[in-house]
């Protein structure tokens, strides 16, 4: 099988390029602004470029990771936000059609307000920042292409092997944790998250991506680990495993005032997604203190 992977230098991309590669597939990695190694780079938002690249790689399938996945950042930057969100999948989108491949557009739980969780894919969307908003515009773009083969898998926030921990929202707090200098720190203890690994979601792709034809894959597919945890409390396990007084994490539980909006629990409604892979591996998570245990173990 041919796979493109876009944002294949990214937390998720990296791990599902990776993961591909070493299913024994044909696999295309794309990059832009850290093309390394043997990635491909090539700017996204140039439809011609990436026409020819698409027509010349003849792919089966297409895993579109590359995204603002940052807030904030799209909060400064709308129209640069809009158009890697919403542009770019749309015209990979169309490409899909042309090309006859399948392709996958990775969103998120924050197309959904966060009031009245658990959400399924057919629950109504509500995003309240404009990342969200974005990530919205882009499912409706990709799934309003008629003709094109387009999966949107939403899912939480991630966490896995990074270059640095400031690439994760969840890997930073590692650094808080580990910052005994005296500094107090005030963790959110409001919100909801149920943070998934990156690493079981690129194992999820390569299984949805052999499943045979009988199994017909709806248009929104819902992946995310089951456990729920505060920041504060994920900053808990973290010390835990690190063996490190963390009286300097302070749990916040108000809620946030000012800066970028972000929802209270988007819990995701996973039943059809377990129900689709029955058979195939199921939705196959592995606990957050148990893969962190491991990774930081061997990191030592």
């Amino acid at each position: 099988m041919r796979v493109v992977v876009t944002g294949a230098s990214g937390v998720l991309g990296s791990v599902v390029y990776a993961a591909f590669k070493s299913a024994g597939h044909t696999t295309l990695g794309l990059a832009f602004s850290h093309p390394k190694d043997d990635l491909k780079q090539l700017d996204l938002t140039e439809s011609a470029a990436t026409e020819s690249v698409f027509s010349e790689f003849k792919p089966d399938w297409v895993i579109h990771c590359a995204a603002e996945r940052r807030p904030d950042v799209a909060e400064k930057d709308p129209e640069a936000a809009r158009k890697l969100n919403v542009s770019v999948p749309e015209n990979l989108a169309k490409l899909s059609k042309a090309l006859r491949f399948k392709l996958v557009y990775i969103s998120t739980d924050y197309v959904f307000d966060g009031t009245s969780p658990p959400y399924t894919p057919s629950s109504q969307t509500n995003p309240l920042n404009l990342y969200g908003h974005t990530k919205r515009d882009g499912e409706l773009a990709v799934l309003g292409v008629t003709g094109s083969q387009s999966i949107v898998l939403r899912v939480p926030v991630l966490y896995g092997p990074a270059p640095k921990n400031s690439d994760s929202a969840v890997n930073i707090l590692l650094d808080v944790v580990s910052d005994q200098s005296g500094k107090q720190y005030g963790m959110d203890h409001y919100a909801t998250r149920y943070p998934t690994g990156v690493v079981d979601i690129a194992d999820f792709l390569v299984r949805l991506s052999a499943l045979p034809p009988s199994r017909v894959i709806p248009p929104i597919v819902h992946y995310s680990a089951s456990e729920p945890f505060t920041k504060y409390e994920m900053c808990l396990v973290f010390a835990r495993i690190l063996g490190l007084p963390h009286a300097h994490i302070v749990a916040d539980a108000e809620e946030p005032k000012g800066g970028t909006l972000r929802p209270r629990d988007t819990q995701l409604y996973t039943r059809e997604t377990e129900d689709l892979m029955e058979g195939y591996g199921g939705l196959g998570w592995t606990p957050f203190e148990e893969w962190w245990t491991e990774y930081l173990t061997k990191k030592q």
